[in-house]
């Protein structure tokens, strides 16, 4: 394998094969990586290499040689350590990249404070004008929030990254005992959430014991999304 076949490697592994997705994230111009990656199968300059390597987080060995692994050894993510209660990943490293301003690639930081009716418009929530990142772990996932507080301590922290996913209201089943993000009257609640005493009502659980238990008719959800899974920086 050569350089230029390491090169789309790299474009299939993390970028799912969008060469201007891979382009926009590593900060070069789609018609170098057309040039490097298509037919003509020319040579990246060191220029265009340095900028692959810091910004999608490859080995400079690997990229140049073939020796190693292909991501730098910080980069890559910690092997996922089942929760004990429900099999929900813990929070893990993550190569996590900011795409530059006006691309539409990535998954974009929505503001808690911004989610309030996101429910009411199908896209509304990735149509607001907020940050972009490249996570290749959580490629399914449609945007990212900042947990907040500490009702969700010690499984998650204040700073976290939550990535989720919109579930349909109009055909939502809940899978007990697992992490969503819930769009209600109160605002955006990141909780655990479990079966309430009737079918009309849900039970939001905190993973904090100082904070109790709350009983949430299901006509005061707005939007639902999934967890699927948590950067923690360190």
């Amino acid at each position: 394998m050569n350089i230029n076949e390491r090169l789309k490697t790299i474009i299939t592994k993390l970028y799912s094969g969008n060469k201007r997705y891979f382009a926009t994230s590593v900060d070069i111009a789609p018609s170098v990586v057309e040039n490097i990656v298509g037919t003509r199968q020319g040579k990246p300059s060191y220029d265009v290499l340095e900028k692959i390597c810091a910004n999608a987080h490859i080995s400079p060995e690997w990229l140049l040689t073939g020796a190693g692994e292909m991501l730098k050894s910080e980069a890559k993510p910690e092997k996922t350590k089942p929760d004990a209660s429900d099999g929900t990943p813990t929070p893990q490293k993550q190569a996590i990249n900011k795409v530059p301003e006006g691309s539409d690639a990535g998954i974009p930081l929505i503001p808690l404070g911004a989610m309030a009716g996101f429910g009411s418009g199908e896209m509304q929530i990735l149509d607001y004008d907020c940050e972009r990142y490249i996570v290749p772990m959580f490629k399914d996932a449609e945007f990212l929030i900042q947990v907040k507080g500490s009702s969700m301590q010690p499984k998650y922290n204040s700073g976290d990254l939550v990535a989720c996913k919109k579930l349909p209201l109009n055909d939502l089943f809940f899978l007990w005992n697992k992490v969503y993000v819930i769009d209600t009257v109160q605002g955006a609640l990141v909780k655990r959430i479990n079966q309430a005493e009737d079918n009309d009502h849900i039970l939001l659980c905190s993973e904090n014991p100082s904070y109790p238990s709350v009983n949430i008719h299901k006509s005061q959800i707005y939007a639902v999304s999934l967890v699927v899974g948590v950067i923690r920086q360190e």
